[in-house]
């Protein structure tokens, strides 16, 4: 529901006060809107991906000053456990989520630590800025895979993750085969540089994956659908050496054997948020190499976000990227 409430205002030194612009909808949204997201507890002000300008910064803040341009990085951590410790503060025993296990970005104000915002160029459009944190998605799925020049890559799923994750690996220089049951979308991944699209539901993948890399197989797979059927469809597409990314919270169990495993040597890897990708994605964005080349397919003003998700839900196929703005 969409409630009033009291401004919020900036608190301690580094606090900054930003005035929201845009807010994209995440997949991840839709199961916290009807109290299915595992990870997060109710009530919750949803939106991680953020965009917006600054109002007003506290005393020790130095990066920032009032009317620039940011987009939020949505993590919280400890910064001395393990994982923390080994540079990798995505998975911190204590993360925080922002619109996840804390409140997030769907409201016209918020405030958020100096560390947690990225300036991207007062050039840029709102609407290319609110996709700052999907291409971190994407980033860190291409950087978990090890993805490198030349490698091919299988995609399962053309949804917004998917495309991010595209466009992601074209950037390293791979190749790259993208799946899904929609034509479509499959058509707009060819469109943001797919090398071959399948419709997984008319054709057999792995019989794809096994004529296009001449029977080596897919050097690194991205399950971005993460059903137990296409992590299944993985171990058998990746490649001898090769490196399956898995980026789903699915409770199923997946019956695979240990064989193609441990004959192959696969690295299994799993791929959440993202580790110091921001700083790569607000530079080609602010460079203008990264656009969402017509991914963004709705908008609505925050009066309207039910009907957002109401779309989304009842026309799955037919919505990229919808995004809220707060103007």
């Amino acid at each position: 529901m969409v409630t009033e409430c009291e401004k919020t205002s900036v608190v301690h030194a580094d606090d900054v006060l930003v005035k929201v612009k845009r807010v994209g909808i995440c997949g991840s949204d839709l199961h916290i809107y009807h109290g299915t997201n595992p990870l997060a507890s109710l009530p919750r002000v949803i939106g991680h991906e953020v965009t917006g300008e600054v109002a007003n910064t506290g005393s020790h803040v130095r990066r920032f000053k009032p009317g620039d341009r940011v987009v939020v990085e949505p993590i919280s951590y400890c910064g001395t456990c393990y994982a923390c410790r080994k540079g990798r503060p995505n998975v911190c025993k204590a993360l925080s989520v922002f619109g996840v296990h804390e409140d997030g970005g769907m409201r016209e104000y918020i405030v958020v630590p100096e560390k947690q915002l990225h300036a991207v160029s007062p050039d840029l459009p709102w609407e290319e800025a609110v996709m700052a944190e999907p291409y971190t998605i994407g980033a860190q799925a291409v950087w978990r895979g090890r993805v490198e020049k030349e490698d091919t890559v299988l995609i399962h799923g053309a949804g917004p993750i998917g495309i991010c994750i595209l466009k992601m690996a074209k950037f390293k220089g791979a190749s790259v085969m993208i799946t899904d049951l929609n034509d479509e979308r499959l058509a707009f991944a060819e469109k943001n540089g797919a090398d071959v699209t399948v419709n997984a539901q008319k054709e057999d993948p792995v019989l794809r994956v096994n004529e296009w890399t001449k029977k080596e197989g897919a050097n690194v797979v991205i399950d971005a659908v993460c059903l137990p059927s296409t992590f299944e469809t993985s171990i058998d597409a990746v490649s001898p050496a090769g490196h399956v990314v898995v980026l789903g919270f699915d409770e199923r169990t997946v019956g695979i054997s240990q064989l193609p495993i441990t004959k192959k040597e696969v690295t299994i890897t799993g791929s959440r948020l993202q580790t110091n990708q921001f700083p790569y994605i607000t530079d080609l964005l602010n460079k203008g190499l990264l656009t969402h080349g017509g991914l963004i397919t709705h908008t609505f003003s925050a009066d309207d976000v039910h009907q957002a998700f109401q779309l989304i839900e009842q026309h799955p196929g037919k919505v990229g990227k919808a995004i809220i703005t707060f103007d």
